[in-house]
């Protein structure tokens, strides 16, 4: 029997021990990349675990500064708040109550970690609305689109009164994002950024987080979350966030929609753009717009508003 012809080239050389892997590692996942979904429920006076995240709570006040002083420590950078009140209503009146549980959140935030967090905010309504839409009703059951840009401008207003970094718009509403821009920016707000979901697709991923905020939702949101099969439409919506003013895009959820990411990242207006993977529970990456260039439609955009 002749001798086995060995290998020349062994790439496993580079894969022997645990710092030869640490050494030559292209890709790293470290704390300051890292957001953290935090969900705070009203009335509470212990942590409740969420059964469809083992390991995840909701939080009373008290842990919820616990959650994020540790987090801090730990290294890291971002924390994403989710509110869950008392009671619910039609339009979800709590969310844009300074006393509502979400912005009695942000404060609490705020006051015990100060910078040492990006203290986000979801800017939604499905939290707070006894139907479980992420924004109002007409008469006839229909997501009244203009109605709930009024109230998201409302949020964003209380939101950022009430100390938090960005806003996190994920209800999918057309428009919402230059809405929130100019709402914060008459209130002196100019400051506030806006994580925008740039491209959020009808999905069953959001079962979890949706046990999370105790939603009741009522029907499904596909006359307002993207359709799965439409990546350029992700692309598109993305692109108009942008130029509307958001200072991050979010493709959501990430893992199922990687070639939409791609198409986001090398679309031809977002060049010069900073790309980098940011982890949360849900896996979103993320992209930040840098300051636009004169004559850019970026620019152009904003010295209209």
């Amino acid at each position: 029997m002749s001798e086995i012809e060995r290998p020349v080239v062994r790439p496993r050389r580079l894969r022997t021990t645990p710092a030869m892997r640490e050494l030559v590692a292209e890709s790293r996942v470290r704390p300051e990349q890292l957001v953290l979904p935090v969900f705070v429920r009203e009335g509470l006076a212990e942590p409740q675990p969420i059964s469809s995240m083992p390991g995840v709570v909701q939080h009373s006040r008290d842990s919820l500064r616990k959650a994020v002083t540790e987090a801090a420590a730990a290294g890291v950078k971002g924390v994403m708040l989710f509110g869950i009140p008392a009671a619910k209503d039609a339009t979800g009146s709590c969310a844009v109550d300074p006393d509502g549980i979400l912005n009695v959140a942000i404060r609490d935030v705020v006051a015990e970690v100060g910078d040492a967090l990006v203290v986000m905010s979801d800017l939604c309504l499905d939290e707070f609305t006894d139907h479980g839409h992420c924004g109002v009703l007409t008469a006839d059951g229909r997501v009244d689109n203009d109605a709930t840009l009024a109230a998201y401008a409302e949020m964003a207003r209380v939101q950022a009164d009430a100390g938090v970094h960005l806003v996190g718009p994920s209800g999918m509403m057309d428009g919402q994002v230059a809405v929130i821009r100019a709402a914060l920016d008459e209130a002196g707000h100019t400051d506030t950024g806006i994580l925008a979901y740039g491209a959020k697709y009808a999905s069953a991923f959001f079962g979890p987080f949706r046990e999370a905020v105790d939603s009741s939702l009522q029907g499904d949101r596909r006359t307002y979350q993207q359709d799965p099969r439409n990546g350029v439409e992700g692309v598109r919506e993305a692109v108009l966030e942008v130029e509307q003013g958001a200072d991050i895009v979010m493709v959501k959820p990430a893992l199922a929609y990687l070639d939409v990411l791609r198409q986001v990242r090398d679309a031809p207006e977002l060049r010069g753009c900073r790309w980098r993977p940011t982890t949360s529970a849900a896996s979103t990456p993320w992209s930040r717009r840098p300051p636009p260039t004169a004559g850019s439609t970026a620019s152009r955009r904003s010295s209209r508003r």
